[in-house]
């Protein structure tokens, strides 16, 4: 049997091959034949099996994508050497995209393509075809694979995946100095003709960067580009297929390149020569100016460092440089004198640090500029003598012992005389006084030198006559050692010793401190005071270094008896004069173990017995009965009946809200009706209607009531109104609009209103209000100007 395979673009590499190795020229349409021979297989039971010899026809060999024609794309057909024409063979198609994007005709063996492709989406198909009888569905050719490949056609523009790009520079560098590579990519085949075949141009950014056509590298094309003189570049790089060809489709990215700085500017000061001031008073370290060299270099490159050359000032001052400011700070380095010197030279150089060897020949990159500087004069304050003072005085020494005395002068040409003081913020308790007039210290009561042992003052000179000006000393006295405390024991603690102990056992070391100074070779003695001094329960050993030894003299102790000693031990300090002092040491006998270990050394539990202390039942107690008397007190106030303290009469508050909607009487229009009344519009009558909703009755404008002329008085006109509005079950708060229909009467100029105007005439003649008088004048001439106006028209 063989069998026969029509197929398309996706056989066409195997077709290729096939022809290369000797089957024949390839030709697209024709006929050929190639048998596929397959070895010989024992099957498991020794049976020979033979592969059966197929034969394939090539009518069809791709498939192109985006097709969108009305008929379904044929790829290929399938025949079998047993298929006889009489309907008995049919034709199976499996595989990727089969009975859905390739459709087989089971008689005829057609294969067609129903749906659009797109290589991009998908390159190429598996699919796998096979003969079998119609009535049987018996397979009557072993399964063929084959693949479907799709061509590509040129659909897809270049893409720049990672754009826009920011490269950046080194201003200064050279021509072809490489920048930044940008690549695009296209989803054609690039196998498959020019589709995917890109070529790089620049559209933007010419002729400071050119691009490589086939890498895309973006490189310098003009020397010497100045980032002070411009920083960014915008350049627009385009991509374009089919090898940049008439037809091809391109697509553009930006780059943003950015010059970097380099070091290709010196330093430059902005004067040749800077005139500065310093006051005479001014001490070392304070800044006298500022000067700055500009360098437009940014970073490490625009530092400028400064030093002062040579001139006459360089003992007196020096300069820094203000890290933030980049600024060059002259201070004052010694104190210069108006008297002696007063004025000062000095050359200043400013170099960069860091210098690229690449320019080097543009240099120097320094500058220099004259410093010149006045010294000004001021009234200086006293100087003391020296700058500090040290004094001593003895403990306990009666008041007004000589301490000291200092000295200041007045270094100005006045000289004048010197005034002192102690500040009361450095002595708060005033242990000492000066003179004012000579400087001498002394004391104003003892001084203890175990309560404070150095008192640190200040003393203050200002000048008699001058500008208060004072200049301050540092006073340091020493408070002088006098042996006037005994010693004591240095630690208080209870010596524990055992009942059982044996005679001779050191149970304790003890030491003692004195709070007066120490002499050299001076030690503590010890001894048994003279009441102990034949006790027959401890003995004490002076070591002669400061310390002494107490030992136990007798066999055992009883607690019951007596559980704790007294012994009083005399310390003397050997000092001048000689002191000494009784101490008492405690020891408590306690209870040990057989290994003298201390179990109880409290003999309570032999006395009280088990439980609580009457204390603690006391505390227990005393808290139940507070505890009741709060709840006894807390019922009480809740069955106590409150009665208000204050009793509010109920009161009928109301807002009346009065309206008034047209022109009041003028000037003379001073009592058109009494507040009052409008409070309590419905006593009138003795009418009181409810105030929660609107009357029902409206009663009508009773006759009489429309506007009177000019002669009635507007008094009784207002109190007509306000009997009729009393009497008013309606009046207030529904209805308050009251109405005035005329003016008051007494003005030279008549009615100004506009009230009646609708009686009158529009077209008036106001001549008239030239003469009322300058009041009037702007309205006069306002009309008459209108009236000129409507003359002239």
């Amino acid at each position: 049997r063989v069998f026969f395979l029509c197929l398309g673009a996706a056989l066409w590499s195997a077709a290729a091959a096939a022809t290369h190795r000797g089957s024949g020229p390839r030709e697209r349409g024709h006929r050929r034949h190639l048998s596929l021979h397959r070895h010989r297989e024992r099957g498991k039971e020794g049976q020979v099996l033979h592969r059966s010899k197929r034969g394939w026809v090539w009518n069809q060999f791709f498939v192109i994508e985006e097709y969108t024609g009305p008929d379904p794309v044929l790829v290929g057909r399938l025949h079998s050497d047993v298929d006889s024409g009489n309907g008995n063979i049919k034709y199976i198609l499996s595989g990727e995209g089969a009975g859905t994007i390739f459709v087989i005709d089971d008689k005829t063996g057609n294969i067609h393509a129903t749906k659009t492709l797109d290589r991009e989406e998908q390159a190429q198909y598996t699919l796998t075809a096979q003969a079998v009888a119609r009535d049987t569905n018996k397979p009557l050719e072993p399964p063929s694979e084959f693949i479907v490949k799709v061509q590509d056609i040129n659909d897809n523009p270049p893409e720049f995946l990672h754009g826009p790009y920011y490269a950046r520079v080194a201003e200064m560098s050279n021509v072809g100095t490489s920048v930044i590579k940008v690549t695009a990519t296209d989803a054609d085949d690039p196998t498959y003709g020019n589709s995917a075949r890109l070529v790089y141009s620049i559209l933007q950014g010419q002729p400071y960067f050119s691009v490589e056509p086939q890498t895309g590298i973006i490189r310098t094309a003009l020397p010497n580009m100045d980032r002070e003189a411009r920083q960014e570049y915008d350049v627009v790089i385009q991509a374009k297929d089919m090898g940049g060809h008439m037809g091809g489709l391109s697509g553009t990215t930006q780059v943003k390149i950015t010059l970097t700085d380099v070091n290709d500017n010196p330093p430059k000061f902005a004067q040749g020569v800077y005139a500065m001031a310093v006051s005479e008073d001014k001490v070392p370290g304070e800044e006298v100016g500022r000067l700055k060299a500009r360098d437009p270099d940014l970073a490490e490159n625009g530092l400028v460092d400064y030093r002062i050359l040579e001139g006459d000032g360089m003992n007196f001052f020096e300069i820094t440089k203000d890290s933030e400011t980049q600024e060059a700070v002259v201070k004052l380095k010694k104190p210069v004198d108006f008297e002696t010197k007063r004025s000062y030279t000095l050359k200043v150089e400013a170099s960069n640090p860091h210098v690229d060897p690449r320019f080097a020949t543009w240099g120097p990159y320094k500058d220099t500029t004259i410093v010149k500087i006045s010294v000004e004069d001021a009234d200086e304050p006293p100087t003391f003598m020296a700058p500090s003072y040290n004094f001593e005085v003895e403990e306990n020494a009666p008041a007004g012992t000589l301490v000291g005395r200092v000295h200041a002068k007045d270094t100005d040409i006045m000289n004048n005389p010197v005034r002192y003081m102690i500040p009361r913020y450095t002595d708060l308790e005033e242990f000492f006084t000066i003179n004012t007039e000579d400087g001498i210290i002394k004391t104003t009561r003892p001084l203890d030198r175990e309560a404070q042992s150095w008192h640190n003052i200040s003393v203050s000179a200002a000048e008699i006559g001058g500008h208060h000006q004072d200049a301050k000393v540092r006073v340091n006295i020493k408070v002088k050692d006098v042996n006037d405390n005994a010693p004591e024991f240095a630690t208080q603690n209870e010596v524990l010793v055992c009942e059982n102990v044996s005679p001779g056992k050191l149970i304790e070391t003890v030491s003692a401190t004195d709070k007066d100074e120490m002499a050299h070779r001076q030690h503590f003695h010890f001894r048994l005071a003279p009441e102990v001094a034949n006790n027959h329960s401890f003995s004490l050993k002076d070591n002669r270094d400061s310390t002494a030894s107490i030992f136990v003299i007798r066999k055992g102790f009883s607690r019951l008896s007596q559980d704790v000693y007294h012994l009083p031990i005399e310390i003397n300090d050997n000092g001048v004069p000689p002191l000494s002092s009784t101490n008492t040491l405690i020891i408590r006998v306690c209870s040990c173990d057989s290994k003298d270990t201390i179990l109880s050394c409290n003999v309570e539990p032999f006395i009280l017995s088990a439980g609580l202390s009457t204390g603690a039942l006391i505390a227990i107690l005393a808290c139940i009965v507070i505890l009741l008397a709060i709840v006894v007190l807390f019922v009480a106030l809740r069955r106590q009946k409150k009665e208000p303290l204050i009793v509010f009469e109920e009161e009928d508050i109301r807002e009346n809200i009065i309206t008034y909607d047209d022109e009041g009487g003028g000037e003379e229009d001073t009592e058109a009706f009494d507040i009052a009344t409008l409070q309590n519009p419905d006593g009138a009558n003795g009418f009181l209607p409810r105030k929660d909703i609107k009357p029902e009755l409206q009663y009508p404008m009773r006759p009489g009531l429309r506007p009177i002329g000019n002669s009635v008085d507007v008094d009784d006109f207002i109190k007509t109104r306000i009997s009729d509005a009393d009497n008013d079950p309606t009046a207030p708060p529904y209805d308050s609009i009251q109405i005035y229909g005329y003016e008051g009467r007494g003005s030279i100029a008549g009615s100004l209103s506009s009230l009646e105007s609708v009686t009158t005439d529009s077209d008036l003649d106001y001549d008239y209000l030239q003469s009322w008088g300058p009041r009037f004048k702007k309205l006069a001439d306002l009309y008459g100007t209108k009236d000129s106006a409507d003359d002239n028209s």
